[in-house]
């Protein structure tokens, strides 16, 4: 599993006077294969997981993965760091759902042969393959969803991020969605308010005000955060 190095990392919003604090002296090494993220709105989440690859650059401190630097070596990690947004119709690019599964494998140097069999296998997988040439903005939203997956995970990355991916679901599409990030091979780091999600992993993550508030195994991380929630 990919070793994440979170290095006295702070981080603001703003301009000049009206800059704001949004992660303050963060200094934590994940390595565990399933990682929760949760926290209030507003604090820091989200922001957090951006910093994993490069979305977000700290204004102090240092974020790696396995060694290699988000910033100084950004290329390399969005190679290796898949990212999900809570909204899929913010990184569906292309017209149909076969064209953009493909859309990131075009510069993995893949024949079209190669590029084929992979955006194939993606749709067989994510329950697609009967839409490969569905407008995909027209896709229900768990399907929306299963798609945004399937474009990220295609390109075989390391580590996926996921930002609040059941926000805008059903029950069933989230447990739909669930299924898909239980079988999955790689490290995932999970930001959710939908706290069942996080039964079986292996250490949660709870901010407050931009900071680490508690980090620990999932049950007591959850009754920690639900304390937080309810003071």
């Amino acid at each position: 599993m990919p070793r994440i190095r979170v290095a006295d990392v702070s981080h603001s919003f703003g301009d000049g006077s009206a800059r704001r604090p949004v992660l303050v002296d963060l200094d934590l090494t994940l390595a565990e294969p399933r990682i929760g993220v949760v926290g209030a709105n507003g604090s820091g989440k989200s922001t957090f997981v951006r910093l994993l690859n490069g979305l977000v650059h700290p204004d102090a401190g240092t974020v790696t993965i396995d060694g290699r630097d988000t910033v100084r070596d950004g290329r390399e990690v969005r190679r290796r760091v898949g990212f999900c947004f809570t909204d899929p119709d913010a990184q569906i690019v292309m017209p149909t759902v076969a064209e953009d599964i493909a859309f990131g494998l075009r510069r993995r140097g893949l024949s079209k042969d190669e590029m084929r069999a992979r955006t194939q296998a993606a749709l067989t997988a994510y329950g697609l393959d009967g839409h490969a040439d569905h407008p995909a903005h027209l896709l229900s939203g768990g399907q929306k969803q299963l798609l945004a997956l399937a474009s990220v995970l295609v390109t075989e990355p390391d580590l996926l991020v996921l930002d609040e991916p059941t926000t805008l679901l059903d029950l069933r599409n989230a447990a739909m969605v669930r299924r898909v990030v239980d079988g999955l091979p790689q490290q995932v780091v999970l930001v959710t308010h939908h706290l069942d999600l996080l039964d079986g992993f292996d250490r949660v993550v709870v901010f407050d005000e931009g900071r680490i508030v508690h980090d620990g195994a999932p049950a007591e991380a959850v009754a920690a955060y639900r304390a937080l929630a309810t003071r």
